[in-house]
């Protein structure tokens, strides 16, 4: 079976975390298939097309890179124009696909529309996209036709796969997207199931928090205002916070501002896969206080490594985090939060750390591999 990946987000040569959940479920699909990505971005460093094949494990990557404009509609056309000479390369170097995965709504699904239209070439739609969600708005403030887009595409899409069973019922129930839906997990990388090694002696009880650091998603700053509150009470913590993003230096301000007892807070900055790991594996429990979300990745991180996940209940979290696996609270309630945090440390060792890689079992690259090449095989059989 060939499958053709498209993607709106994708890591590229400017952002290699940029949709890496994309390519992750790429690289679960290639262990039962042959796949291959498309993935076109404009670039303002460049004059002309151009067209990069590489390879990510056994994933074929066609990127093609095309001159920025800052009128709308020329680069609207010049993406047309990318994708359409990246088709023509794929078609010539790998073949054509037997069904396309489309990641979002709506230019990767246009794609796939335009090749099922073409070529009788089925398609799929997965969803990772926030915008549905209420307290995001994004979608219910978009024009009417790029709502009867999203709906005539995804009438048209053999099967819609959101990546979290709020977001599933978002779309189909009150946005009303009408179409074949299938809830798919987010990828975890191996190494996350690994026996518990390498793990350092600290005297301090160790919170961890991993995030893009976006203030306005995130909730950094309702998570510095909860434990140092905590703080004027013990000090038997520290708190590690993971990552980099647009409000990065913004959130290490206002940290200093709160004036946090020396060492109780460790800003790392951004960390590979393999380094979050092992802080993971280092830390005794995740802290999440998001606004909203659809289904974290690094909770699903959290799980595999068996360690009890402390968040807000927002988004998907409530289906991945059951009682035996940590707490959730209300979404800005910064009060029951402190309490929890509270709670958690005094108790988390009480959690059982093989119960909870059990459930991340489900987020593992065969185990998502082999639910979405069901779903093509559905599609293909019709």
């Amino acid at each position: 079976m060939k499958v053709l990946f498209t993607a709106i987000w994708y890591p590229h040569r400017y952002d290699a975390m940029e949709g890496l959940f994309v390519r992750k479920h790429a690289e679960a699909v290639s262990r039962y298939a042959d796949v291959c990505v498309l993935f076109a971005k404009e670039d303002k460093q460049i004059s002309q097309m151009e067209i990069i094949e590489q390879y990510s494990d056994q994933v074929k990557e066609v990127y093609v890179y095309y001159p920025a404009s800052g009128n709308t509609l020329l680069n609207l056309l010049r993406y047309c124009n990318a994708v359409r000479k990246g088709l023509k390369h794929i078609f010539k170097t790998w073949g054509k696909p037997d069904i396309t995965h489309a990641n979002v709504f709506t230019k990767p699904a246009l794609i796939a529309y335009y090749l099922k239209k073409r070529y009788h070439i089925p398609y799929v739609v997965m969803e990772h996209w926030t915008g549905y969600l209420p307290i995001n708005g994004s979608y219910a403030q978009m024009s009417a036709f790029k709502k009867w887009l999203t709906n005539m595409l995804a009438k048209n899409a053999s099967c819609i796969m959101p990546v979290s069973v709020s977001l599933l019922e978002t779309m189909r129930d009150l946005h009303h997207i009408k179409g074949t839906y299938h809830k798919i997990n987010n990828v975890v990388d191996d190494f996350f199931y690994a026996p518990t090694n390498n793990i350092e002696h600290h005297s301090r009880k160790r919170i961890i928090h991993i995030s893009c650091f976006m203030e306005e998603h995130k909730n950094v700053k309702g998570i510095l205002r909860a434990t140092k509150a905590i703080s004027l009470q013990r000090n038997d913590f520290e708190l590690i916070l993971i990552g980099t993003g647009v409000d990065f230096e913004l959130i290490k301000k206002y940290a200093q501002e709160l004036d946090f007892p020396q060492g109780m807070l460790i800003f790392t900055g951004e960390q590979n896969p393999h380094d979050v790991h092992l802080w993971l594996q280092n830390c005794d429990f995740l802290l999440m206080f998001s606004n909203y979300e659809n289904a974290p990745v690094v909770i699903s991180e959290a799980l595999a490594t068996g360690i009890p996940v402390l968040s807000s209940n927002v988004g998907g979290i409530s289906d991945m985090v059951p009682d035996n696996c940590g707490i959730l609270v209300p979404a800005r309630d910064e009060q029951q939060m402190k309490e929890k945090i509270i709670w958690m440390l005094d108790h988390y060792q009480e959690y059982d750390n093989n119960t909870i890689r059990q459930q991340g079992l489900q987020y593992s690259y065969d185990a998502v591999g082999k639910e979405l090449i069901d779903i093509y095989s559905k599609a293909l059989s019709k």
